[in-house]
């Protein structure tokens, strides 16, 4: 398997992890190399100038790199994940090999605007196959012009190895904050932007931290929002930490300080909506109750009442009474957790996920087999 990404600073001119080729290809100048790793949009609603200005360097410089892995081997299929604009790049190929298009979230939001719908039409029409990690996003795009059937509705998957409860250090990031060992501790991990839903976890704190007078937050990320929302929670300095930027070679510790974990999804103004977020299944690996709304991809990994609460998005009535609920009963909280952890282990490791990708696979090419010759 080969995999091409766009160049950014820092990143490698290719390496290999298991098997798997990863080739970054540029696109402009270092400097201008803005589209992707969560810097395309602003606050996840806008495209920023910078990037919407790149972009037909991007898709000259992703159509290259596609031509030059061509011509050096023979693929049987080739995926575009980001139906924007990686399944606008790869139009000119589908008569050398078979097309899959991949949806994440924002991607789809983009797909839907008026200007770039007629070229995502015409990307579907070439396309044997659409893979996507939640059903309301395969919904939408294949209002856009593409056959249902031919869809397929792959939640993603989480390393149970890496994610994992270890009671020996638990109390790592809670030194580094200040938290208590013994304080309840709730936890979300996300970019902060309008449709993580932390305005709506906001709203639900007076009422909850008062009756949890012991309880602590941590809103692990950065985004456009961040000083936004620091300042909507001094009222409770020393209670609500935002550490920023948490790396990923902490990140497993800090699911394992906490003891439930929220994440109030909404769609914003504008109708952007994750697909399903990575901090679910990672949380349901760290054994933890998840508290979320249910939308889009979510309750494909989470059943209410069982790994957890599902609650209807932007309520913060709702959030407020289904952490309260939690943080009153830590005993069945703590057994929601242990479901979680046996749900990932069951049917949503990376492995599992991807046996779901090959059958998917496989259908998309005997589909194109079946075909008849024009």
């Amino acid at each position: 398997m080969v995999v091409l990404a766009p160049h950014a600073k820092g990143v490698a001119a290719d390496w290999s992890d298991g098997g798997v080729e990863v080739r970054s290809f540029r696109y402009a100048p270092v400097g201008c190399e803005v589209l992707g790793y969560s810097r395309s949009l602003a606050s996840d609603e806008r495209v920023r100038l910078a990037a919407a200005a790149v972009a037909p360097l991007y898709l000259l410089g992703a159509r290259r790199a596609v031509r030059r892995a061509l011509a050096g081997a023979k693929f049987d299929l080739l995926h575009a994940h980001w139906v924007v604009p990686n399944g606008l790049a790869v139009i000119p190929f589908h008569t050398r090999v078979p097309l899959a298009v991949g949806l994440h979230g924002s991607d789809v939001f983009q797909a839907e605007k008026p200007g770039v719908r007629r070229w995502v039409g015409r990307a579907l029409a070439r396309s044997s196959l659409v893979t996507g990690c939640s059903p309301e996003l395969v919904d939408r795009v294949c209002a856009l012009g593409f056959d249902r059937r031919a869809a397929h509705v792959i939640p993603y998957g989480v390393d149970p190895e890496s994610f994992s409860p270890r009671a020996e250090r638990r109390s790592l990031w809670r030194e580094r904050l200040g938290i208590p060992e013994d304080a309840p501790l709730l936890l979300s991990v996300g970019r902060m932007v309008t449709k993580k839903g932390y305005q709506v976890l906001i709203e639900a704190l007076p009422d909850l931290l008062a009756a949890h007078p012991s309880a602590h937050l941590v809103l692990g990320g950065t985004g456009d929002r961040l000083e936004e929302f620091r300042r909507a929670v001094e009222p409770w300095t020393g209670r609500v930490h935002l550490p920023g930027i948490v790396l990923r070679d902490t990140l497993p510790d800090l699911y394992r300080a906490a003891d439930v974990f929220v994440l109030p999804a909404v769609h914003d103004a504008k109708g952007n909506v994750d697909g399903l977020p990575n901090v679910i299944l990672e949380a349901m690996a760290s054994a933890l109750p998840v508290v979320a709304s249910g939308i889009s991809g979510i309750p494909l990994a989470v059943e209410d009442g069982v790994h957890g609460r599902l609650v209807p998005e932007a309520d913060a009535v709702a959030l407020g009474t289904a952490l309260d609920a939690l943080l009153s009963a830590p005993e069945r909280a703590r057994e929601m957790g242990q479901a979680g952890r046996l749900r990932v282990e069951r049917s949503l490791t990376w492995r599992a996920i991807a046996v779901r990708y090959r059958e998917a696979y496989a259908a998309a090419l005997d589909g194109v087999r079946r075909e008849p010759a024009p």
